[in-house]
């Protein structure tokens, strides 16, 4: 099976997990597993298909992807209650799922368009929609709103991976420099707090003060 099938079977699965999880913090049924699992496991995925014109999306094309995210949230269903931390272990299951998505939207968004700058902005979409989408679907802060390094990560390994490949450079060696990567600037965003400086000045003036 080549790499990339094995990078977006493992992409879909982790974010899947993510967004069970995410049904297990609302405790919800099993049907609210499910949909969360699918629509966390795809959604970055399918965003990438429909802006390169790839239709049907993945997905239909093969539907085993809607059957790893369901099995995956049947998982989660019956052994989220074993995790001490859920939200510790979703946010670092994000993590790894989108360091692995990254790479695959690179290579997906390379392989349709030839066009680096498009490889690593489907990279980036690929890796990160999935995570709004849980975070939308289930009222909670958007991981776009955290504090620490998210975007930056998948671009980073979007651009590693882009870069290496262009270079020449064996297509498993540019994915694993791609993952690493990512993981290695979200991980450390992560564990030790990095954010970039915030916007900061003076509120602006109440519309009643305006002359």
């Amino acid at each position: 099976m080549p790499l990339f099938v094995y990078l977006d079977y493992a992409g879909v699965a982790l974010f899947a997990a993510t967004g069970a999880l995410a049904a297990s913090r609302k405790q919800l049924d099993l049907i609210g597993f499910l949909f969360f699992a699918v629509v966390t496991g795809t959604g970055g995925g399918t965003v990438r298909d429909i802006v390169l014109g790839r239709v049907p999306v993945f997905w239909v094309l093969n539907p085993a992807y809607i059957v790893i995210c369901c099995a995956v949230g049947i998982l989660v269903f019956f052994t989220a209650h074993l995790v001490e931390s859920r939200y510790r272990l979703l946010i670092w299951l994000d993590a790894v799922g989108l360091s692995a998505y990254c790479v695959m939207g690179a290579a997906k968004g390379l392989a349709a368009t030839g066009s680096p700058t498009i490889g690593i902005v489907t990279g980036t979409l690929t890796a990160t929609f999935g995570g709004v989408l849980r975070d939308l679907l289930a009222n909670e802060p958007s991981v776009l709103l955290r504090p620490e390094i998210y975007i930056t990560a998948a671009l980073v390994g979007a651009g590693l991976f882009t870069v290496t490949n262009s270079f020449g450079l064996p297509l498993h060696l540019a994915s694993a420099i791609g993952v690493a990567a990512a993981f290695s600037v979200r991980g450390g965003a992560l564990y030790f707090g990095w954010t970039f400086p915030t916007y900061k000045t003076k509120p602006g003036r109440h519309p009643d003060d305006v002359m």
